[in-house]
């Protein structure tokens, strides 16, 4: 070792002794020891920033029970995601809805916000495969796509297996004689009282019905005020002009049967106060009763056509109060 040391100092051209050769190996071996932990350290940061981050926190799907399904069943899924700070979550990498093969069809794929960077992708998907014995068929896993800071992450959804039944055996059983063992149950005889309370009713109805309707035109024997005014109209209806008297007459009548007694015109108060509906013609009734004065004591009026056409049009608006139409 003395003289490994010895050469060595004479390529360096400087006098050797024992204590500059050990100083020598001493510094060596700390360069190598130097060397070593930072070819250490150099692997480690590499293989961390090598190593790809995940985009989530928290991941959980959630899927109902794998049996018991048939033809045109569906199958919810639900994916419950919690992001980490910066991450986005892009919703255009959920499937498609429409058929996804030949047997499945993705219903509905939506992305719910939660809050707290929390997201629910809800799933639905329908089953339209016809086994002819129980069979198991998986959903196919899809990745969901992540960006953040410009860098694109995936997180893939796995795929998710389940069995399906027949929907009915393929082969009907029979006894001896050729019957099936397990009939269709006969459909429940439909309860005739609940026909006849319909019916009963539905009749009531129409008779309660019938009978205002009858009450309301006046078609009713023993109501004539129900129908004072609708004769005077149909009379008025022929009547001329020079047929006032006569016409005035018919009005004067149906209003003393609906009164009760002789009506005057200084009396029309106590006539609104008997029958209140009638005071919206007050006016008209207040113009017929100085009109009839003055046509048969004063002899100052004389018989028009508008005159007796107004008279028809006050006829018609007391049968419209008649009938409880204003």
């Amino acid at each position: 070792m003395m003289r490994g040391s010895s050469n060595l100092c004479r390529q360096e051209g400087r006098p050797c002794s024992p204590a500059s050769a050990l100083a020598e190996r001493r510094r060596a071996v700390v360069y190598w020891i130097r060397a070593g932990v930072l070819s250490l350290i150099a692997g480690l940061l590499a293989a961390c920033s090598a190593a790809p981050i995940r985009p989530v926190s928290a991941w959980r799907v959630e899927t109902p029970r794998p049996f018991g399904y048939q033809i045109g069943d569906t199958i919810p899924m639900r994916i419950t995601v919690q992001i980490r700070s910066g991450v986005v979550l892009h919703a255009d990498s959920l499937p498609k809805p429409g058929p996804m093969n030949r047997w499945l069809h993705l219903r509905q794929a939506e992305v719910e916000p939660l809050g707290d960077d929390e997201y629910r992708v809800n799933l639905e998907y329908q089953v339209f495969y016809a086994p002819l014995e129980v069979k198991a068929l998986t959903i196919p896993g899809f990745p969901l796509r992540f960006s953040q800071h410009g860098q694109s992450l995936e997180e893939r959804v796995p795929d998710w297996q389940f069995t399906v039944a027949p929907l009915r055996e393929l082969i009907a059983r029979q006894d001896e004689a050729g019957e099936y063992l397990r009939p269709d149950q006969p459909p429940a005889p439909i309860s005739g009282a609940d026909v006849l309370r319909n019916m009963l009713v539905a009749g009531l109805a129409a008779l309660a019905l019938g009978l205002r309707l009858a009450w309301q035109y006046g078609y009713l024997p023993g109501l004539p005020r129900r129908s004072l005014f609708k004769r005077a109209s149909r009379q008025l209806r022929g009547l001329r002009a020079v047929q006032m008297a006569e016409a005035l007459t018919v009005m004067h009548g149906a209003l003393n049967r609906l009164h009760g007694g002789p009506l005057f015109g200084h009396r029309l108060e106590d006539f609104f106060g008997a029958h209140p509906h009638y005071r919206s013609l007050q006016g008209e009734l207040s113009w017929f009763f100085d009109y009839s004065n003055r046509f048969f004591f004063a002899d100052q009026t004389a018989a028009t056509d508008d005159a007796i056409e107004r008279l028809r049009r006050l006829c018609g608006q007391c049968r419209d109060v008649e009938r409880g139409a204003r």
